[in-house]
């Protein structure tokens, strides 16, 4: 089975490795020279180079000599994991066993953008690492396998996505070989169930002092590298925030004390703060030069 590969992100590069060290046959590869929509981007060359895989660099996978590059390859199978562009129909029909996605959130359901920072920012206890076959809309067709995660509180952007990752990898693994030997299982997505998030905005990555300081912890969390980082605003500068910790202690002597104050300095990456219902320790970030009294 000829097995033509579409993806530019960590997860893509991992994915790869995984079929190239199982002996499948990638026919060819379609990646991108830099990518600056993606904190996770992922240049695949190196492994095509070192495999003697043949490939091309895309900008958006529409333009008439990537298309050409797949057709000349005759892939029986597109696998496209990692590309943030919508397929045309042209490069969807062209493999006779379909294009197949993947998705790290429990579909039907979380369908769109930044599946593991939403489902850590809300503080999901769940999600879902899901392979389903690539129609014009995304994240909408027919599902071949799907493994629920748990999310656990001290989970990270990190940590979870390495969990996924390691259940993704055992079911690209199945995926193929079910494929190979004609005993696919497609479970239809039903289409009056789900929903879709939203691009993420910098709005978004905000930290304001007034929520709590679980949603705090959350964001923080969910936008921990390999992501962009929540950030802090003060004097007109933006300071990136890596990792936060809630202090579970005694907080009524601090209850008449505004949301944003500072009530200890530890260090230039590290201070106490009030928040809309606690008290917040960071522990990494920027350097940013502060003072007990100070606010956020």
């Amino acid at each position: 089975m000829r097995i033509l590969f579409i993806g530019c992100v960590e997860s893509s590069y991992i994915l790869l490795n995984t079929l190239i060290n199982y002996g499948v046959e990638i026919c060819g590869v379609v990646t991108k020279k830099e990518n600056k929509f993606n904190s996770d981007f992922n240049d695949l060359t190196s492994l095509c180079v070192s495999k003697n895989i043949e490939y091309i660099y895309s900008e958006n996978s529409r333009d008439s000599e990537t298309v050409k590059f797949i057709h000349n390859k005759n892939p029986d199978i597109i696998y496209c994991f990692g590309w943030s562009y919508l397929l045309s129909k042209e490069i969807i029909e062209i493999p006779r066993l379909g294009v197949v996605g993947f998705h790290p959130a429990k579909l039907p359901y979380n369908k769109g953008r930044h599946p593991l920072i939403w489902a850590l920012v809300l503080g999901l206890e769940s999600t879902a690492s899901s392979f389903f076959m690539i129609d014009e809309k995304a994240d909408n067709g027919d599902i071949v396998s799907q493994i629920d995660i748990p999310i656990d509180i001290g989970d990270d952007a990190r940590t979870l996505y390495n969990k996924v990752m390691q259940v993704a990898k055992k079911q690209v693994i199945q995926i193929t070989k079910s494929f190979s030997e004609g005993s696919t299982s497609f479970i239809p997505q039903n289409i009056d169930k789900g929903n879709i998030w939203r691009k993420r905005k910098k709005c978004d990555g905000k930290i304001d002092f007034r929520m709590s300081s679980l949603a705090i912890y959350n964001l923080v969390r969910g936008l921990t590298k390999p992501y962009i980082g929540a950030h802090i605003e003060y004097n007109g500068n933006d300071y990136k925030v890596w990792l936060v910790e809630i202090v579970n202690e005694s907080v009524d002597e601090y209850r008449n004390i505004e949301p944003g104050k500072i009530v200890d300095v530890y260090s230039n990456e590290s201070f106490l703060v009030k928040t809309g219902d606690g008290l917040l320790k960071i522990l990494e970030g920027d350097e940013i030069i502060l003072k007990i009294g100070d606010y956020l």
